[in-house]
């Protein structure tokens, strides 16, 4: 059975990617959030532990790290602080695999945007993410919407952006979540813009 920790466990893409992981797979879910009582609902599943904390705590994000098989992170804020946290922790407890939400336009892939400083935590964090050792996957979706299907594709770092003038769903992306959590290999070290068909 594999053992999940969701990092940023109240965010729109994780809540989604929460409840297919519950629906599609036997996987042990750790939720973790500043506000634990967010998800308090979520508690009471037999799969489901809910731990309040912010990931530049150290010893709290630690604990909740041990005997995990896959940390997917879904953050914002001192994103580059929090990369190496997470870095860390995974070297402490012996993590190796990482799935890593950014943002579009990190490489200037897009052609005709420059997104300017406001992407640099998100730029920031990707960078410290591939310069170690772990096995991750940085997923760098289109503009969000909340509509309920699954239709998207993907591209590569290097390569242009495809179809970057629409939005693709959160359950797209929480679709992609899965299938890289769950099959070992896929997407490996790679950073994959995620795109609307």
């Amino acid at each position: 059975m594999t053992r999940i920790l969701i990092l940023g466990a109240h965010g729109q893409i994780a809540r989604v990617a929460t409840h297919l992981l519950l629906d599609r797979t036997d996987a042990e879910l750790t939720l973790y959030l500043r506000r634990a009582k967010r998800l308090s609902a979520l508690a009471d599943k037999d799969r489901v532990i809910v731990v309040e904390g912010d990931v530049l705590d150290t010893a709290t994000l630690e604990a909740a790290m041990a005997g995990q098989d896959v940390v997917y992170a879904n953050l914002s804020g001192a994103m580059a602080k929090q990369a190496d946290a997470i870095i860390a922790a995974m070297h402490k407890a012996n993590v190796q695999r990482l799935i890593f939400i950014s943002s579009m336009g990190i490489y200037d892939e897009v052609p005709g945007e420059r997104h300017g400083s406001i992407l640099d935590p998100y730029r920031q964090s990707a960078a410290t993410i591939e310069a170690s050792d772990l096995d991750y996957t940085i997923i760098r979706p289109a503009w969000l919407n909340d509509r309920d299907e699954i239709a998207y594709g993907t591209t590569v770092k290097g390569e242009i952006f495809a179809n970057a003038g629409a939005s693709v769903s959160r359950k797209s992306v929480a679709d992609l979540i899965v299938k890289l959590a769950t099959t070992p290999g896929l997407g490996r070290r790679e950073s994959l813009g995620l795109h609307a068909v």
